[in-house]
């Protein structure tokens, strides 16, 4: 028997119990994310609609065979091996639009985009709950499945390429690492996303180890995710007509100081866990949001491909240790550990990211200049 909390977050069916069980979704992000840098020069090629098209079809294939799964290696090879290859195929497709059709609004653009994920984060464990105690298992998930059918189908229409294909796109490419504009804002990007995944996968155990029931830690990622749907959008709008290293590296900062002045000395307080949750939930998902428009600010059009690949290359791999690595830290040295731990990281992912500020402005703080 598999024990464990599902949740739903960024297009994937998460299950977090045992520190085995945080492989499964970990691998499913890891694919996602790696396998971007192989999906987008085929977007560049062929465009979206085959991409999308086939990556919907096995996506889904995944979904309805979740339901059928009871052992562990099932679960593994259908949602962290097809359901991470084959959301790769729609989701990298689906942020590549966008920058054909956006640049002055281009933070805006992605924070609506990426918007949805948190939004699927706060109705499908609703949609979950109400009907794995009804429906049982099998038919719980293939009823999410039909609701993934719907908006995939959508997805499929709306996506479309504006500029003409290209024979040669965006893959990983070494050189960029000569530009330390470029080694910044991939250890940030890394080092939040350890942050990201570890906090979303733990909380719920976190919850349980402070002594409170299985259903706070459910209701505290409802509230994660609510306040990361609304960081999504709110710091891509803002980001737009202020400055956008600015804002990443404010709220970034911020949530930072927010994880050692709320949750570390006060997270056994339900009072403090609810708005802890909802801060770090905006935090990480303006971080989230604003990483890819700030770095395609570093580099020309034609090559942001390139740089994105490269970066999320690198990135994804904290996605891949973040979970398993946060759980048997949570088990060997405590909650109160991990949680420094986690404050620590995303303090050193703020360094990285305002030290990119400063390689862009020569190394010499020009404060009224914007990036």
């Amino acid at each position: 028997m598999v024990r464990g909390i599902w949740i739903i977050h960024d297009t994937g069916l998460y299950l977090w119990g045992d520190g085995s069980i945080g492989w499964i979704s970990s691998l499913f992000t890891f694919f996602n994310l790696f396998l971007g840098v192989q999906v987008r020069p085929l977007f560049g090629r062929y465009g979206p609609r085959w991409i999308m098209l086939g990556g919907s079809m096995v996506y889904t294939l995944s979904i309805f065979l979740l339901g059928s799964c009871k052992v562990y290696y099932l679960f593994m090879l259908c949602l962290g091996v097809m359901g991470g290859i084959s959301s790769a195929c729609l989701s990298t497709p689906s942020m590549a639009s966008l920058s054909h059709w956006f640049h002055d609004r281009r933070g805006t653009a992605t924070g609506v985009a990426m918007m949805g994920a948190s939004v699927g984060g706060i109705r499908f464990p609703l949609i979950l709950k109400t009907t794995l105690s009804r429906l049982g298992w099998g038919w719980a998930v293939r009823i999410i499945g039909f609701i993934f059918i719907v908006f995939l189908v959508i997805g499929n229409i709306c996506v479309r390429s504006r500029f003409p294909s290209k024979k040669r796109s965006g893959t990983i490419d070494l050189q960029c690492f000569t530009d330390s504009r470029f080694i910044w804002i991939t250890a940030g990007a890394f080092l939040t996303e350890i942050v990201l995944f570890a906090a979303l996968g733990l909380i719920p155990t976190y919850a349980v180890m402070q002594g409170f029931d299985t259903g706070v830690g459910f209701y505290l990622l409802i509230v994660f995710n609510a306040g990361s749907a609304f960081g999504r959008w709110l710091s891509g709008m803002c980001s737009d007509d202020l400055e956008r290293f600015n804002t990443l590296g404010t709220v970034n900062s911020t949530t930072a100081a927010i994880i050692w002045i709320m949750w570390y000395p006060f997270g056994h307080y339900l009072g403090v866990l609810y708005p802890f949750c909802a801060i770090l939930g905006f935090g990480t998902g303006t971080i989230l949001s604003l990483t890819p428009v700030c770095l395609g600010q570093l580099c020309d059009t034609d090559k942001f491909g390139v740089w994105f690949g490269t970066c999320y290359s690198v990135a994804s791999f904290g996605t891949l240790v973040g979970i398993p690595i946060g759980g048997q830290l949570l088990q060997v040295a405590g909650h109160s550990r991990l949680v420094a731990v986690l404050g620590s990281i995303l303090a050193l992912a703020a360094f990285c990211f305002v030290m990119v500020q400063w390689a862009c402005l020569g190394y010499r703080w020009r404060w009224l200049v914007k990036v």
